[in-house]
Order: structure tokens, then C-alpha cells, then sequence
């Protein structure tokens, strides 16, 4: 399989250096219906990718490529909860959070859908509870507010999805506390009534450094409010250490667990997503794994030529190996998406970014691009100097939907539309030196200062861009579209020959990080580091700590 993707990667980089003959206004120019032939949609979603520097060739060897890589195989494989994460041993299983109760799905031979409905049914009662008044505080008091504590995918997701939806919100108002850094606790709290707030701590293994001193924090906090005795009804926990819970003062009919077949950045439509469920209500919920199960749906079974997630992969491919660009931006034009690039930063980095193949051989292509991006039309005043004039090519996921959640408000939703079409356009279309001097001369600048300005005001273009287009941002929709993420991620990780579902690039840090708190706890003794004990440069801020700190 290896020799076959070399050599279809290096047909690929012949008809990509033959492309350079040709931008991609020229592709349009010869092809009037590239639109229709460069797009795909799935109900009320739209996938544009006209804008990206291919043709019909480029496109067919892709498809040859996800052949030879097995992609319809493996994706075939993940859904039928075959152990795909090998490093770990577990099967990946984060469709079946949102597949349908009465289609099986089977992990050691054991249909494992009744205990997603089970873990679904738990999570709606609890909400519905809260929302509804009938679980009270200690105080005999609606919640009003609700603390969520976790980082990475138990942070990630559920603040991402939080924000997004916030039209929706008819709940308690849910805050989240991810960084260990004590400002970020300190500010949540600070106005939050004790007696009335609810704190969800979430953590898998009840042992995340970060989430359980945040925890402890929270307890001693919580304890001072509304008394030792009362706690326990101010605390929920998304785990699956019961013993740690129950050691914490958590009542196990509050502990939502979920499985090892679960990652942590695939984890929102779990127990994760509880504090989501409660500030949109359970049918709002049952609309977002909807969403995520009709884009299931469609990878399972769309042809890979109308595949959106394949589409999307392989573009990525195309982008990261054959053009060799290290960088993707993702530019949703909603403000209420503009945590989604931090979301895809950790689904996308943490799953393929690797340097070993599944099976342990070292990588010489290149895998996972470095994402980032921001929301338009703050963006634009931002980082588009660099996109559009800039010396390096990025390639530009642009996201925008058609309508609004406010629905008085035309003017500012005609501009954004305005906005992020021409954005695109202006990164295709570019602008040649002599229509800059025509443009300056039309707004009466003399010709020899037309002439020296040209030059900085010209735009090369040709920089490639997608759209995804949607009607309206609502539920269903986002789960659509995280969900087309997550398999896009896959499909990229199966090309590139690697374990898309482990982290073991997070692990070192962690160890470090605790062999070091024991020298930041001493700091205060004001040990004198020797550089015999470790390196210089730790050694040396480790003394500039101990010599600050007040």
C-alpha cells in the first residue's frame, strides 16, 4: 500500500506542477460550470470547493489514493467497532453516541447501544431536573448557574458547543473552568452564588492535575457558601472512578461515566456534553446528535466522489503533501463559532499530529497541518494582511450561515455575507500591478505615485479557499458540521498511515511538569539550583522564581 500511495503522490506532484501553468481564475474561465462540478451538498449544507487549485485529474487520483489507502474499508472497520486505536487496543466508537437505539453496534460482542441509551437516559433526567426546579440546591433553590470543570476535550467541546448554541439557551447559565492558572477560577466564581450553583467536575479518571485542584478548590469554596454538610448536593462528576467520587463526597446517582472507547476531543455528544444539555433542554440535545447522525450517515454511505468528509480529507492531503502548505485557517463568519477553531486545533493536531505510522515506522511525508484561524469579520482586521499579500500560502475553510438567529437585523448579516464572499474571491482573484495603477489613477493619484504604490498594493490571488455553506446555525446544523470534522480528521489520519484516536505526544509533558513541581514547591527555601542537577536554562528560571517570589 505504501509503494502504491508514493507513486500517486508523485503522479499527484506532476499534475500539480503542470497546474501551475494555470491559476485557478483561469480554471473558472475554461470551465463555466466549475461550481457545480467543484461542489457537493447535503441537505441543508454546502460544500464549495471550486476555489481550491485542482481539476478533474487531481481529483481522480485522490480517489484512486483513498482506494489504495483502504478508506472505505477502515471507515467500514470504525463503524463496526472493530479495535481501530491499536496502540490502545479499543475500538472508536463516538458515532454510536448518536446512532439510532434499535441499530446494533457491537464492541467484544456485545451490543453496547443499550447502555448508550441508558447513559442518554440518565443524562436527560438529571437535566430536565435541574431545569425543571425538581432537583433543588441545598438551599432549597433552582440552580441558577452551572460550573463545569475539565480540560481538553472535557473543556473544548462542551464551551465550544455552550457558545455556539447560545440562542437556544433557556437554562441555567453554564461557565466553564479549564486552566490551572488560578485567575481563571477566581473570575468565574467570584460573582456566582454558592447556594445557587451547580458544579460539574470532569474528569475521566477523577486524576487530571489540572481539573482536580480546580476541583479543590471549587469544593473549599462551595463549603465556605452553603456548609460542609450541604455540598454534595452542589456537585455532579463526569467519570468513570467511582471510588475517587465517592472519595471527593460525590452521591454516585450523580456520577455520568462513559466509555473507553470514547476519546476525550470526540467526547461532547457523551456525559461530556451534560452542561450542554442543560442550557439548551434534552430535545435541543436531540437535535445535535441528529445532526451528527444524518453526517454519519452520509460518510457511511455517500459515494466517495459526493463524500464531504472524504472530499475535505482529501483536499487536506492535497494542501499538506502535494503543496506542501504547513498551515490551514478556519474562518467561521459567525461570531458565536469563534471557539471552533480551538476545537479543530485539538481535534485535528492532537489526532494527526505524528511522526509514527501505526505500525511504529517513522513518517516521511508530512502529516497533520497546523490549524488555527479565527471568526470573521474580526479576522480580517487581523491576520488577512498575511493570507492575502503574505509569503507563505494558507489555505482558508470560510464557514458562514445563510440566516441569522436574529432575525431584525439584515444590514449586519448582508455585510458579513458580503464580507466573507469577497474574501474568498479577492484570495482567488488577486489584483495584477496594472489595475492597481488604474484603480489609484481613477481616484486621482498622479501616474509616477500610482507607479511607486502599485507594487505594495498588488495582489498575487491564487490562494486557495473552501466554503461551507449552511442555512442557519441551530443544533442539528452544528452537529453536522463538527461531525463532518471528525471524519475529515479520519480520513486524513488513514492516508497518512496513523493512529488518529491516541495522544501519547501529551504524556512527557505531563511527567516533567510533575517532576518539577517538587523544585517549584521548594522555590520558597530558596534552593540554589546547581546546573549539575538538571539543564541551565531550567536550573536558572527555577533561581529567577525563587529570588522573585513574594
Amino acid at each position: 500500500m505504501h509503494e502504491q500511495r508514493d507513486v500517486l503522490f508523485a503522479r499527484l506532484k506532476q499534475i500539480r506542477s503542470q497546474l501551475q501553468n494555470l491559476s485557478i481564475n483561469d480554471l473558472f474561465t475554461l470551465n463555466p460550470k466549475r461550481f457545480e462540478e467543484f461542489s457537493t451538498s447535503i441537505d441543508d449544507m454546502l460544500l464549495d470547493y471550486s476555489k481550491v487549485h485542482i481539476n478533474k485529474d487531481v481529483l481522480s487520483t485522490l480517489f484512486n489514493l483513498a482506494e489504495i489507502c483502504k478508506v472505505e474499508e477502515k471507515r467500514d472497520a470504525m463503524y463496526r467497532g472493530d479495535k481501530i486505536n491499536i496502540t490502545e487496543n479499543r475500538a472508536v466508537l463516538h458515532i454510536a453516541l448518536r446512532n439510532k437505539p434499535e441499530k446494533a453496534i457491537y464492541v467484544d460482542n456485545r451490543d453496547i447501544m443499550q447502555d448508550v441509551q441508558e447513559g442518554l437516559e440518565k443524562m436527560q433526567e438529571f437535566a430536565s431536573g435541574i431545569r425543571d426546579a425538581k432537583i433543588l440546591s441545598s438551599s432549597n433553590e433552582s440552580f441558577t448557574d452551572i460550573v463545569n470543570i475539565g480540560i481538553g476535550g472535557s473543556h473544548l467541546g462542551p464551551a465550544m458547543v455552550t457558545e455556539s448554541l447560545k440562542p437556544f439557551h433557556d437554562g441555567p447559565k453554564v461557565h466553564f473552568v479549564s486552566n490551572i492558572d488560578s485567575s481563571h477560577i477566581t473570575d468565574v466564581l467570584e460573582d456566582l452564588d454558592p447556594k445557587r450553583t451547580l458544579v460539574l467536575i470532569a474528569s475521566k479518571t477523577f486524576t487530571t492535575i489540572e481539573t482536580m485542584t480546580n476541583a479543590k478548590t471549587a469544593l473549599s469554596w462551595m463549603k465556605e457558601g452553603v456548609g460542609e454538610e450541604n455540598v454534595s448536593e452542589h456537585f455532579a462528576a463526569i467519570s468513570t472512578a467511582l471510588e475517587k467520587t465517592k472519595d471527593f463526597g460525590i452521591k454516585e446517582n450523580r456520577v455520568f461515566g462513559y466509555w473507553d472507547w470514547v476519546g476525550g476531543r470526540y467526547s461532547i455528544w457523551s456525559s461530556i456534553g451534560l452542561g450542554v444539555m442543560i442550557a439548551i433542554g434534552t430535545e435541543n440535545f436531540a437535535e445535535f446528535l441528529d445532526g451528527a447522525y444524518e453526517m454519519d450517515q452520509h460518510f457511511k454511505n455517500a459515494p466517495i466522489q459526493e463524500n464531504m468528509p472524504v472530499l475535505l480529507g482529501l483536499i487536506g492531503i492535497w494542501h499538506r503533501n502535494i503543496c506542501e502548505y504547513p498551515t490551514r485557517a478556519i474562518l467561521p463568519y459567525d461570531q458565536r463559532l469563534s471557539s471552533f477553531p480551538s476545537y479543530i486545533q485539538q481535534l485535528d493536531m492532537e489526532s494527526n499530529g505524528k511522526s509514527i505510522s501505526s505500525s511504529g515506522e517513522m513518517l516521511y511525508e508530512k502529516t497533520g497541518a497546523i490549524v488555527w484561524g479565527d471568526a470573521g469579520t474580526n479576522s480580517q482586521h487581523s491576520f488577512f494582511q498575511l493570507l492575502h499579500q503574505g509569503s507563505q500560502i494558507v489555505p482558508c475553510e470560510f464557514m458562514l450561515g445563510v440566516n441569522k438567529s436574529e432575525t431584525n437585523m439584515k444590514e449586519h448579516n448582508d455585510l458579513l455575507i458580503a464580507n466573507c464572499l469577497a474574501q474568498s474571491q479577492a484570495l482567488m482573484a488577486g489584483r495584477r500591478i496594472d489595475e492597481v495603477i488604474r484603480v489609484l489613477e481613477k481616484r486621482g493619484v498622479p501616474h509616477e505615485e500610482s507607479i511607486r504604490l502599485a507594487p505594495h498594493r498588488q495582489f498575487n490571488g491564487n490562494r486557495p479557499s473552501s466554503t461551507l455553506l449552511y442555512k442557519k446555525l441551530d443544533p442539528k446544523t452544528l452537529g453536522k458540521i463538527i461531525a463532518l470534522y471528525e471524519h475529515r480528521v479520519f480520513v486524513e489520519g488513514i492516508i497518512w498511515g496513523v493512529d488518529s484516536f491516541d495522544q501519547w505526544g501529551v504524556e512527557l509533558g505531563k511527567e516533567l511538569a510533575t517532576e518539577m513541581l517538587s523544585h517549584v514547591q521548594d522555590c520558597d527555601k530558596k534552593t540554589d539550583y546547581s546546573y549539575k542537577d538538571m539543564d541551565s536554562s531550567s536550573a536558572g528560571l527555577l533561581n529567577t522564581i525563587s529570588a522573585w517570589q513574594e
